[in-house]
């Protein structure tokens, strides 16, 4: 569960940042600030990869007794 939420971040954080960087460097417009969106993409995509990084993926609740 914990890699489907870490893959859900990266992918939105990618868009997100590509869509900013165009925004304030090129000529798509939004409607957002594209700072903003730079921002929040860096911020998603980066936890998104610490989130795949360094979690292991188990769907079992263990229990420590």
């Amino acid at each position: 569960m914990i890699k489907i939420l870490g893959f859900i971040l990266t992918i939105g954080g990618a868009i997100a940042l590509i869509m900013g960087v165009l925004g304030a460097f090129g000529s798509f417009e939004i409607g957002l600030s594209p700072w903003a969106l730079i921002i929040l993409g860096v911020v998603f995509f980066f936890a998104g990869i610490g989130l795949l990084k360094y979690r292991k993926d188990t769907d079992t609740a263990e229990s420590d007794g």
